[in-house]
């Protein structure tokens, strides 16, 4: 349960399940490439960096990018790429080629080990190849690098990444260009994280503004609903942020756009950017905003974003809405 601005809301707690994932679009493929890492370093005890790297390159003439997506968490293992399933796609068949690049560490081990994965291939077993190890001649370190080569715009790449990375911003991550440093903790504590929700989605809507500043008597809801599993290391948090920005004695109604009169969900799974749930959906399409001045005329899921468009708002009223569910601790 979560209470904003007096109202109760249930937000279902989400249970999570060993199971496959189809790839079926470039984009889909690097976000949870991503994901993973962000997860690798969150089981690290110490301090860990995340890097995406993009290259440009030729190969038999046919211009290409490849993604980099490298971390210094923990180490990784093949069985943590073999859920993944490729689709039978042509446009995704027409941008890649199936194939992944791993190399890998673990604190304790004397090498970094090389393999190539090819998701076309159905067998499990002949899908994965190992290559030569690298020596790491008695240095100490942990580490994951992953990557893809793909047939698609640079340009096109970098404004998807950004945006994507600019979103990761909003729970407070320092990020420096495209390097992520992710202080990772074993207890993510609710309190703090709700704080960095709340200054992050005010950030956020300063840096997306257009035509006007933000108002000084923004009314700010927020909520955190505890799901306690077995252990503690099973619990699951919700966290919930509103935000509705009164801009009357700023800017008039002529400047404000009809895109401006819609709420985007900012939706974050275990601290990475994603599709929300249908189940939070859900929960926010059923809350009773008429109690509020609020009337919800249509819900609109475009792109991986989903946005809430009013019947009615005032021209100088904006509603931002952040939720993010996750694992106190990270299970491994």
């Amino acid at each position: 349960m979560i209470a904003i601005g007096g109202y109760t809301v249930l937000l279902p707690l989400h249970t999570a399940t060993s199971m496959e994932i189809e790839i079926s679009s470039v984009k889909m493929l690097y976000k949870h490439l991503i994901f993973c890492a962000v997860q690798r370093c969150r089981m690290s005890d110490d301090l860990c960096r995340l890097s995406v790297k993009l290259t440009s390159f030729s190969r038999f003439a046919l211009p290409l990018v490849r993604i980099s997506v490298s971390d210094t968490g923990v180490g990784s293992k093949p069985e943590d790429y073999q859920y993944l399933k490729y689709r039978n796609d042509p446009t995704l068949a027409s941008q890649w080629d199936g194939m992944i690049s791993l190399a890998t560490t673990s604190i304790s081990e004397s090498e970094i080990y090389n393999l190539n994965l090819n998701l076309k291939d159905s067998n499990s077993a002949g899908r994965l190849t190992k290559l030569p190890s690298t020596a790491k001649n008695g240095a100490k370190f942990s580490g994951t690098e992953v990557s893809i080569s793909i047939s698609k715009s640079l340009d096109d790449l970098l404004a998807e990444i950004t945006c994507f990375l600019q979103k990761m911003i909003l729970l407070k991550i320092p990020i420096e260009s495209r390097i992520l440093a992710i202080e990772s903790s074993s207890a993510y504590s609710p309190v703090e994280s709700i704080e960095c929700l709340k200054v992050g989605l005010k950030d956020y809507i300063r840096k997306h503004q257009t035509c006007f500043s933000i108002g000084e008597n923004l009314k700010v809801g927020t909520g955190v609903a505890n799901s306690s599993g077995s252990s503690q290391g099973n619990s699951q948090v919700v966290e919930a942020v509103v935000i509705i920005n009164d801009m009357s004695e700023l800017v008039p109604s002529s400047s404000i756009r009809e895109q401006d009169m819609k709420t985007e969900i900012l939706y974050f799974k275990d601290f990475v950017p994603c599709s929300i749930a249908q189940s939070s959906l859900d929960a926010l399409t059923s809350i009773n905003w008429k109690s509020y001045g609020l009337a919800l005329q249509s819900v609109a899921d475009h792109d991986d974003s989903v946005m809430l468009e009013w019947e009615n708002l005032p021209p100088d009223f904006q509603i931002y809405i952040a939720i993010h569910c996750y694992h106190r601790q990270y299970p491994s």
